[in-house]
């Protein structure tokens, strides 16, 4: 059933008067205060917000749910559908989002953060959508999914609108103070270049061969990444790629990729065929000696398995998960 969207909450006469509706102009400055007070660990910037948001290709008002409290802005869900294939022609026509919902503490207790995610599935759910995924929207999530440990009381109410566990994402940082390759990995490098292998900033004539490894090998997303961060003007000596004695492209690492954010690693990536002979180990502390160059203190990133050989890999040059994310789903009829 469709809750209300305009209608004043009439518990009692003497409560407070709440309704919920679209976005609209003027909201974002109370809207960002509201989430500060409701998730202060994560905070969003007024710029971010217009980029993620506001400016992205599938944003409809309609969507982004906006609880107001005695003409207070105290809570939003935001519900997106692809308006604009990512790739192709794809416009995923089954697929929805929910990439961030949130209430003020002062206005918890009274079910607005129920009300606000039903209103977020049936609009989705008017647009077509059988499927919502929380909160892996590409390109553009806050945070790869919920951080249970932190929102506790966000886990349970999704789990009670029927969203149920698809995987976890795993972010890591590590400290970029006194950084120094490790001797082994200096041993390999310098062994791999003796046997042909050549690891070295790409040309702008790579970029093509680049984009087309990351999309075709990897992530078509990771591509979108690459592609992007580029054609802003991010230099390319935040790449670092490798080629066989062929001159085969076999992987590539950068940092500085998604918003312009420096100390963010990744992507990063190597053939499958041509794991195992520590070409990653190689490309990752290449791209910390830069990362260090440049005066960053740390390097982060927000997605991994945090079990996968990627994560082992990741702790074994020195990072530690910080936080785990659950990507969540909830199928139509759950």
């Amino acid at each position: 059933m469709t809750l209300p969207s305009t209608r004043p909450d009439a518990r009692r006469d003497t409560g407070p008067r709440t309704g919920t509706r679209g976005f609209r102009a003027g909201d974002g400055p109370p809207l960002l205060a509201a989430w500060r007070r409701a998730a202060p660990a994560d905070p969003l910037a007024a710029d971010r917000f217009r980029s993620l948001v506001l400016l992205d290709a599938n944003f409809d008002p309609a969507g982004l749910r906006v609880a107001v409290e005695d003409g207070r802005i105290v809570g939003a869900a935001h519900a997106v559908r692809r308006l604009t294939p990512l790739y192709g022609t794809d416009p995923e026509p089954e697929q929805g989002w929910i990439p961030f919902f949130f209430v003020d503490p002062a206005a918890r207790g009274r079910g607005l953060g129920r009300r606000l995610l039903t209103e977020s599935l049936d609009w989705l759910a008017q647009q077509g959508r059988t499927r919502v995924d929380f909160a892996s929207y590409t390109p553009n999530y806050v945070l790869p999914g919920l951080d249970t440990k932190a929102y506790p009381e966000a886990a349970g109410l999704l789990a009670s609108l029927g969203f149920v566990p698809l995987y976890e994402a795993a972010a890591m940082d590590r400290t970029l103070v006194g950084h120094r390759m490790p001797p082994e990995v200096t041993e390999r490098l310098a062994r791999l270049t003796s046997e042909g292998y050549e690891f070295s900033t790409p040309a702008d004539d790579d970029l093509v061969e680049l984009v087309a490894l990351a999309g075709d090998r990897f992530n078509r997303d990771w591509a979108r990444a690459v592609r992007e961060c580029l054609v802003a003007g991010a230099p390319l000596d935040r790449i670092v790629v490798v080629r066989d004695p062929g001159g085969r492209l076999l992987g590539w690492a950068m940092h500085g990729a998604y918003e312009s954010a420096v100390e963010r690693f990744g992507p990063f990536g190597v053939v499958e065929e041509a794991r195992g002979a520590g070409l990653g180990k190689v490309l990752l502390h290449l791209v910390l000696e830069r990362m260090r160059a440049r005066g960053a203190h740390s390097a982060w990133f927000l997605w991994t398995g945090e079990h996968s050989p990627a994560g082992r890999l990741y702790r074994a040059a020195g990072f530690r998960t910080t936080r785990v994310f659950t990507v969540l789903r909830r199928e139509a009829g759950r």
